[in-house]
Parts: C-alpha cells; sequence; structure tokens
C-alpha cells in the first residue's frame, strides 16, 4: 500500500488533534491505516425504505427508514422542557417526529413541504407512529449520498470514546478515511494467486467491509481480510519452523539408557497403552535429528500424559542432560512432584521442587542443586522462569496445561541455556488434530487417543433441583462405601449479575445435610491462601475428608483416584470442554465413577447441546469437534476468557479453520519458492508477513 496509509490519524476530516489523542488512548488508532483496520463489528441497514402505513407495532421493527413531506410543526413547553414536532406524512400515513434537545439547530432544516429521508427508532402512542431524535436529510441529499452510506456500520468503541464521537460520528470519519485511500491501495498478493484462491482485491474488500452494499458483498470482503490476516501469521510461523529445522543446534540424544530402561522394566504402574508408546517413539526420534524439538502433545483427561513426559525426561537425563517440568498451579506442581518421586523411587535420580510458595530450605535446595547439576530433574511453577534459576545444563523442557501460561512466560524457559533445550508443551483440551496442526503452525503435534487398561467410562447423568435430596442420598451411599465426592460450582459468591449457584452458599447447605463427625468438607478456591488450599487438598487426598466443595480450580492436575462422584453446579454456566475437564477428575480408579450436571429447569438450545453431548459421550475429542460447531474458539477450553489466538482483529481460527488451512497451505507454498519473499512480486506479501510479526500468540488464553 502507499504511505497513505500510514499518515496520521489527525488528518482525516472530522478528527484533528483532540480526538486523535482520544483514539490513540482508547484503541491504538494512530493512523489512516489503524482506522481502515479497525471494523465494525455490526451494521445498520440504511438500504429498505419503508411506508409509513407498514410501520406498526404488531410488525416489531428495532429501526426504520421513510421517506414523508413535512406539514407542519409545533412547539410545547418551555426550558429544559421544550419540545419541538415536525409532522410528516407519505401517501399511506402520517407520522409525528419529536425533539427535545437540539432544537434550534433541527428547527432551520425544517422546510414546510419538504420530502425528507427519516431514519430512527419508532415509538406508538395510542397506535400513531412517533420517532424521536431521528437522522434526517432532505430527499436531495439522500439520492447525492455516496453508495457507502447504504449500510452503517457500528464499531467497537469505549464509554469515553462515544460521548465524543458516536456512531454517526465513528461511521463520518470511517467514511472521509476511505476518502482519502479508495484509489491508492496497492494490493499485498499477486494477482494470479489472488484469482486463484477467488479472493476479491484488498480495495474491493476495504470497502466491503466499511459501507457493505449486500451480505454476499460483506461475505466476500470478510473472507478476503480475514485471509491476509492468517496468511501473515502463517508466513511467520512457517518462516520459523523451516529456520528451526535448518539449523543443527539441537541437544542429541543418541542412547536409551540405564534409567529409562530400568523404568520401562521394573517401574510402570501400567502397561503403556499403543498411543503412548507411538508419542514416545516420536519424542525419541526428535531427540536424535540434531534438530530442537518442538512438540504439542495432547491427550484426553486421563490418558497418560505426565506418564510420557516423565519417561522422556529420562532420556535426557540417560544422555547427561538436565529436565524440568513447569506446571500453572501450586497444587499440580506438588503433585506432579509427589508423582515422580513415587514412580522414580529407588533409581538414581534426584528431583526437587521449586514454586513461589516454596520455604528457604526447598528453594536453596533446588536452586543450588539445578545449578551445580546435582538436581537432574525440577518441577516448578511460574518460579521456573525467574532469573536467578540458572541450570547447569538443561537439555529438556516440558510445559503442563501450555495453554495458562503466556508466550513470554515460555520462551523464557528456552533461555535457560546457550542452546535451545527440546520442548514438549501438553495440553488435556482435546481439539481435532488438523485444527491443532494448524493452529500450531510452528509445533510437531502428538495425540495421546486412548485411555489406560482398566479405566471404566464415567457415568454422566442431569438433574434439576427437584432431584437435589435424591443426590444427597447417592452421595451419603458412595461415601458409606469409602468414597469421596467433589461439588464444583461456577461462583464463590452469591452475584447480582448471574443466577447460578455458588460456593459459599452451596458450603453451608452440605454442611448442614452433611454434618459433622460422620462427614467431613473441605473448601478449595482461588481466593484462599496457597496453604489453606494446600490444606484442604491434603485433607482431601489423604481420605480425611470426604467431600471437597471447589471452584474450577481443580480443573485440572488433580489426582484422587477415590473419589467417584464429580457433582457441578450450574453445569450450563461450564462449556463443553470444561465440564470435560471437570468430569476427568474422577475415574481415576478401578471403581465406577459417576458425574452428575445439576441444572436449572430453563435451559438455551446450546446449553441443552452441550449437556445431552456430555451424557452421551466420553469422548474428549467428539466433544471438541461439537464444540467447534456450536461455539467456536471461545469454548475449547471452558469461558470465554479476555484475549484472543494470534492476537485476530477479524479472523478466529476454529470458526475460520478451512480459511486458515488455506492461508497455512499457500504460506508454505510461498516460502518454499521464495523463502525470504525477496522476488520483487512478492514485497507485498513481505510487508504482509512484517506487519503481522509478533501477532502469531498461538495461546489458547481465549479458550481456556
Amino acid at each position: 500500500m502507499e504511505r497513505v496509509l500510514d499518515n496520521d490519524v489527525k488528518f482525516v476530516a472530522g478528527v484533528g488533534e483532540a480526538r486523535a489523542r482520544l483514539l490513540d488512548r482508547e484503541l491504538g488508532i494512530r493512523t489512516v491505516g489503524d482506522l481502515l483496520g479497525h471494523y465494525p463489528y455490526r451494521y445498520i441497514d440504511r438500504t429498505k425504505v419503508y411506508r409509513i402505513a407498514d410501520i406498526t407495532e404488531a410488525a416489531g421493527l428495532s429501526l426504520v427508514q421513510f421517506r414523508a413531506r413535512v406539514t407542519g410543526v409545533a412547539y410545547a413547553g418551555e426550558g429544559r422542557r421544550r419540545r419541538f414536532t415536525v409532522f410528516v406524512s407519505d401517501a399511506s400515513g402520517s407520522a409525528e417526529l419529536v425533539w427535545f434537545h437540539g432544537i434550534a439547530w433541527i428547527e432551520k432544516r425544517i422546510e414546510q413541504g419538504r420530502e425528507y429521508l427519516v431514519f430512527g427508532r419508532p415509538s406508538f402512542y395510542r397506535g400513531s407512529l412517533s420517532v424521536v431524535h431521528p437522522d434526517i436529510e432532505t430527499m436531495e441529499q439522500a439520492l447525492t449520498r455516496h453508495a457507502e452510506s447504504g449500510m452503517q456500520g457500528i464499531y467497537p468503541s469505549t464509554e469515553k470514546l462515544s460521548s465524543v464521537l458516536g456512531a454517526k460520528g465513528f461511521h463520518r470519519i470511517v467514511t472521509s478515511a476511505w476518502e482519502l485511500v479508495r484509489n491508492r491501495i496497492d494490493d499485498p498478493l499477486p494477482e494470479a494467486l489472488r484469482r486463484r484462491l477467488e479472493l476479491v482485491p484488498l480495495s474491493e474488500a476495504l470497502h466491503g467491509i466499511h459501507f457493505p452494499q449486500s451480505a454476499e458483498g460483506l461475505e466476500q470482503a470478510r473472507r478476503r481480510l480475514k485471509f491476509d490476516e492468517l496468511l501473515g501469521i502463517q508466513l511467520n510461523i512457517q518462516a520459523r519452523r523451516t529456520d528451526r529445522l535448518a539449523r543443527r543446534d539441537g541437544f542429541l540424544f543418541p542412547r536409551v539408557g540405564p534409567l529409562f530402561r530400568a523404568f520401562y522394566e521394573t517401574q510402570l504402574p501400567f502397561p503403556l497403552t499403543g498411543a503412548q508408546k507411538r508419542v514416545i517413539r516420536e519424542i525419541r526420534e526428535d531427540t536424535v535429528t540434531g534438530h530442537q524439538m518442538n512438540r504439542l502433545l495432547q491427550g484426553d483427561v486421563g490418558s497418560g500424559k505426565t506418564l510420557v513426559a516423565l519417561m522422556s525426561m529420562l532420556l535426557a537425563v540417560d544422555n547427561g542432560y538436565q529436565a524440568c517440568l513447569m506446571a500453572p498451579t501450586e497444587i499440580l506442581a506438588r503433585q506432579h512432584f509427589a508423582t515422580f518421586r513415587r514412580m522414580l523411587e529407588g533409581l538414581p535420580v534426584r528431583t526437587a521442587i521449586l514454586t513461589g510458595a516454596s520455604n528457604a530450605r526447598e528453594r536453596r535446595e533446588a536452586l543450588e542443586g539445578i545449578a551445580d547439576g546435582s538436581v537432574q530433574l525440577l518441577v516448578g511453577t511460574h518460579a521456573l522462569i525467574e532469573e536467578r534459576v540458572r541450570f547447569a545444563d538443561l537439555g529438556f523442557v516440558v510445559i503442563d496445561e501450555q495453554h495458562r501460561f503466556g508466550v513470554e512466560q515460555r520462551a523464557r524457559m528456552w533461555t535457560k541455556n546457550a542452546r535451545p533445550p527440546h520442548i514438549l508443551v501438553m495440553t488435556a483440551t482435546p481439539i481435532p488434530r488438523t485444527l491443532a496442526m494448524t493452529l500450531y503452525g510452528d509445533l510437531d503435534v502428538s495425540v495421546i487417543d486412548e485411555l489406560p487398561p482398566g479405566r471404566r467410562p464415567v457415568r454422566t447423568v442431569r438433574y434439576t433441583d427437584a432431584a437435589r435430596l435424591r443426590l444427597f442420598g447417592f452421595m451419603k451411599r458412595e461415601i458409606a462405601r469409602g468414597r469421596q465426592v467433589y461439588v464444583v460450582y461456577p461462583l464463590i459468591k452469591e452475584s447480582e449479575a448471574a443466577d447460578y449457584k455458588d460456593l459459599t452458599d452451596g458450603y453451608e447447605a452440605i454442611s448442614r445435610d452433611f454434618p459433622l463427625p460422620h462427614y467431613v468438607t473441605a473448601v478449595c478456591h482461588g481466593r484462599m491462601k496457597p496453604a489453606d488450599k494446600e490444606e484442604s487438598m491434603r485433607q482431601f487426598k489423604s481420605g480425611e475428608a470426604q467431600i471437597l466443595v471447589a471452584t474450577s480450580v481443580i480443573e485440572v492436575g488433580v489426582d484422587v483416584p477415590n473419589a467417584t462422584v464429580m457433582v457441578i453446579e450450574s453445569a450450563e454456566r461450564f462449556g463443553l470442554s470444561q465440564l470435560h475437564q471437570l468430569r476427568g477428575r474422577v475415574g481415576r480408579g478401578g471403581e465406577q465413577s459417576y458425574c452428575i450436571l445439576m441444572t436449572g429447569e430453563k435451559l438455551s438450545k446450546e446449553a441443552r447441546a452441550r449437556l445431552d453431548a456430555m451424557c452421551e459421550t466420553n469422548d474428549g475429542f467428539r466433544l471438541a469437534e461439537l464444540d467447534l460447531r456450536l461455539r467456536g474458539a471461545g469454548d475449547l477450553g471452558g469461558t470465554l476468557q479476555s484475549g484472543e489466538p494470534f492476537d485476530l482483529k477479524i479472523a478466529n481460527p476454529t470458526l475460520d479453520a478451512r480459511l486458515l488451512a488455506l492461508a497455512r497451505d499457500t504460506a508454505a507454498e510461498l516460502l518454499a519458492a521464495d523463502p525470504a519473499l525477496a522476488d520483487p512480486a512478492h514485497r507485498g506479501l513481505a510487508g504482509l508477513r512484517d506487519r503481522h510479526a509478533g501477532r502469531d500468540r498461538t495461546d489458547f488464553s481465549m479458550i481456556s
């Protein structure tokens, strides 16, 4: 594109210095290009013109537009209560236009007998049509108006910006910006490529997104702009992958040594599944190539990812290198540490743990041990990325529940050595394989799609409050059999904004129905002090507490094989994958386990589909595909969170999965022919790549 898009937005008609500062502060809009890259999120249709007689209360129209001639005016009231009424009519009927503010300005623009185009929100008094503070323009103005005004875009804004520059004002400055650049836009895609992919020119797409003339034109505009966004990101991802594979700076693990063999032969808690063996082979093959491994391991809850991670870490230790595992929470890190120590008992492997809550002795032993090389295997939380954490020779890093770490946090683990260690990132959020390979274009993807032998499928049912006594009776019978129960709530305290069950009231109710001394109920939620959470979890794991009342803080990593019942209150509040993760906390032993979804009587169609799916299948990958159809990216990992995959403005990697795959294949094709995009014909593509450098945040922070 020409440099005109880099011009300061203050030069756009209707902006100026003060509004430019406000646009920058509120939305980060500094240039004309930034303004045109700020897309509408919905549209007001200005293409349809009604007859007055057709605008009735029964029609249920929220916004209307009609042609009418002024037949008279009237004034009423005084001061702040002054009202200006304009009487208008067309061949089918009459209406009133009413202003309470800006009367001096509007009355100068009204001429008796003149025809106007009126647009606004209809209201009715005794069956008569009235429009308060409508937009009006003479028919001469309307007929000469630019075609782009047919559908008015409504733009994402802020409260402060909206008070200065409302919806009409924002649309007006976008129109002015378009007038500056409409004939001066270069297309970054070579024309032959654009035609082959059946994409409209960029100038047409920008016009179509801001000033659509039809639903079809809007869809074509969106498709082109989404593709450009995804292609720019994929060019960066594919270039990094190509660069990584071109280097031979990865650690070599040439041997399968005595630790790995001894563990495999004597320490395995159960035989490996075929899927676990396949993934270990894939990791093993990566570590003998000379390239740095960068692999995503995804597996359903309970599929044995942790065991695969530990055996992979033993490969590193056998070859003289250290390994570490970083977990997102104190609870999960300590659980991994306890599991590793139990599994490695009797083997000459020194392990340590380092978290934000580590005491002085634990911290000192971990820091000194990894620095002098005596600690071969370290487990920790975010504390591992602290500056003072220095390894003697770190060769293998496992990042568990990777979507809970920011990109910068993960990247800091890569700098713990002069050479980057092998990286294995794990997620229990199932994603259809082809989508995962595209989302994580710079990662190789491994999938564990089998459960260990002996695991019995969890039975899932849905109940409403009417069945609560029945539920409590079932819980008491399971506890009498020596089993334990989770009860999970979406909220800690009652909220005015959401009518859902909350933990505080729920704990009180359970304490009444399950009194001491026969029942002990522990509590765990995100606002508790780490030591208190740890004590609650200790009580539950040890069996001292029969019931754990919690929020979704226990969604991942909590492993209590004796727990056989998961009760999820207000289950309609949770996304499919989060429900599936919570269900995965039970069924970890040999006993039959149950997941009970408690809901209100009235459910939305979407909520009912999610809950029905939970009751029908335990397959996380099938649920993920249903999630994709139902809700897209926002629900892959549970409830919608802030941030988006790839930091995108318009595209959605899950809803636009086919377009993302096309962008990925196109990027690979282009870079295979011209790795640096140095060909003059690819100058626009190089610019597209550079504009999106750093925006490919392959995080699942939106869907976690």
